[in-house]
């Protein structure tokens, strides 16, 4: 599971609460918690939130690797290199990782499934120290986005290797987030702020009548407090970190992390990355791709493609700050 890297700035109760100032909502999914802010209270928000916990369940049993019987789950099980059927649901998303992976040189891989579990941070056990050069050259034979492909006009997916499996985890957040906010605005509520385990989407403005304001988290695992605060509107953000999923052995930590390319968690001094784009699952995947490139080329990839991006490392002196041009004019907006 990813850290979690944002803060709202918003209070939330434990199952909804309603009043002058809109309604609130929250609850548990896919091993983390979500919650949704409307601007408005006219609103029925017990069949709301039953709505919400509908569709936040529909994406869990179509993405999640804890669940045996999800989407994803069966097609890892599956051993054949012919074409799979899958929902075209699953297999557009499937497509837009891949588009993306190509984008990002493979920074970012639907395929680091193998990995993540070697490295113990997947839904099998953990581990007290890091696996032998042997295991993991071993295992970097069952990963590559470039083994894997979708045909959404079937819908199916083909993997190449039998042993290849898939995991969602850096965008299944955002992809929940879209959903959640396209089914409000198709509901006709356009001033919302949907948050699935620290990933958002924000539409319209809060009960004040303002942007959202949004607080990026200082990277330590020590504290929660943000280091600044970025006032947005009908856009999504997303933020990567390294420093709250790891474990340490003879003193050196490990981050969740993990390069397909390496088979290793990544050692820059690169902490976190937030990007802002409209779409919540492209700002989750692209905030994972440019926390994997690191601080040189994760910046260089996001000037070029224009992304809203801040990036945050660690200095001798505390936390250094760098961002896109992209990123600058949302601030400044």
């Amino acid at each position: 599971m990813r850290a979690t890297t944002l803060l709202a700035l918003l209070s939330l109760c434990a199952a909804c609460a309603r009043g002058p100032a809109g309604v609130e909502m929250s609850g548990n999914t896919m091993g983390t918690q979500f919650s949704v802010k409307l601007a408005t209270a006219d609103v029925d928000a017990g069949r709301l939130q039953q709505e919400i916990e509908a569709s936040l369940a529909e994406v869990e049993h179509m993405m999640s690797t804890y669940l045996p019987d999800s989407e994803i789950s069966r097609f890892n099980a599956s051993t054949t290199t012919e074409w799979y059927p899958v929902s075209g649901e699953f297999c557009g998303s499937v497509e837009d990782a891949l588009m993306l992976s190509a984008l990002t040189d493979g920074s970012f891989d639907i395929t680091v499934g193998p990995l993540v579990n070697l490295w113990g941070f997947g839904p099998g056990e953990m581990v007290a120290e890091p696996p032998s050069d042997e295991n993991i050259a071993a295992m970097l034979n069952s990963v590559g986005y470039e083994h894997l492909h979708a045909d959404c006009s079937r819908p199916a997916l083909r993997k190449d290797i039998a042993q290849l499996v898939l995991d969602m985890s850096a965008l299944g957040k955002g992809y929940a987030v879209d959903r959640i906010a396209d089914w409000l605005e198709d509901a006709g509520l356009h001033d919302y702020l949907v948050e699935v385990g620290g990933e958002m989407r924000l539409g319209g403005h809060n009960a004040s009548g303002r942007k959202w304001a949004i607080g990026i988290e200082v990277p330590r695992s020590d504290q929660r407090r943000p280091h600044t605060i970025v006032h947005l509107t009908d856009t999504a953000v997303a933020t990567s970190g390294d420093y709250r999923n790891y474990f340490e052995a003879d003193g050196k930590r490990y981050s969740h992390t993990i390069d397909t390319r390496t088979g290793r968690p990544v050692t820059h001094s690169l902490a976190s990355v937030t990007v802002v784009d409209d779409s919540g699952s492209r700002a989750d995947a692209l905030a994972t791709a440019l926390l994997v490139m690191g601080p040189k080329k994760g910046m260089q990839l996001a000037t070029r493609e224009n992304l809203a991006a801040l990036f945050l490392l660690r200095g001798e002196g505390g936390i250094d700050e760098r961002s896109t041009p992209a990123f600058e004019r949302l601030r400044a907006t």
